[in-house]
């Protein structure tokens, strides 16, 4: 059975980590303490040279993780990405060029949007799992409640803006799916190599989500 977007996303939840690797050597190591944290589906942004060399080092050493590559804004990078080992494709937008790269590269694919008339697009190229970017705390918070009345059966993963402060209140949304996170795995921590308080970051926002789960 092959992968779709929407098991990415249910596999992600709470939190997906959004990540920007700039040295290569701690790929694995992060991939690790994130993992020790619970999380099971990562995000490696193409903002950094050593990108999908990163990509491609976590794949290898921890099979169980499903990573994909996010920040794609060039069609030629799904290939590349695909040939890195991704499961996965994320970008901060859609446009037809993207989202024919996207089909042609076989990989699940999460198109970013930010207006209705960007979900309709995105609707048109056969998407119903969508990331919002950016999300703006309360702004977009409301915004997804009103996406609720005319998009029926989207799913949405909120990210750029999403913090620990506000993360149960997207959650708590029926039509986002899980929220695409950077403060897990900050840069400073990554150059320290605070594995550890990755780990309970990790820890710490599965167990904030995991009191939605409890009954009243």
């Amino acid at each position: 059975m092959s992968l779709t977007m929407d098991v990415v996303l249910q596999q992600a939840r709470p939190v997906l980590p959004v990540l920007v690797i700039d040295d290569i050597s701690l790929a694995v190591d992060l991939a690790r303490a994130l993992h020790a944290g619970g999380i099971r589906v990562l995000e490696v942004t193409l903002r950094t040279p050593g990108a999908l060399d990163a990509l491609a080092a976590m794949r290898k050493e921890l099979p169980d993780l499903l990573v994909g590559a996010g920040t794609l804004i060039h069609a030629e990078q799904f290939s590349e990405a695909r040939d890195a080992g991704a499961q996965f494709a994320v970008s901060p937008g859609c446009t037809e060029r993207l989202a024919a790269a996207a089909e042609d590269s076989g990989l699940p694919y999460l198109p970013g949007v930010m207006t209705p008339s960007e979900v309709l697009l995105a609707l048109e190229y056969g998407y119903r799992s969508l990331k919002l970017f950016p999300a703006n705390g309360a702004t977009s918070i409301k915004m997804l409640k009103s996406f609720k009345g005319p998009f029926t059966g989207i799913r949405f993963c909120p990210t750029g803006g999403v913090t620990p402060d506000n993360l149960l209140s997207f959650l708590r949304l029926p039509n986002v799916a899980c929220v695409g996170g950077t403060w897990i795995a900050p840069s400073n921590l990554v150059r320290a190599r605070a594995w550890d308080q990755i780990t309970q970051l990790a820890a710490e926002a599965r167990a904030l989500a995991g009191s939605l789960e409890q009954p009243a």
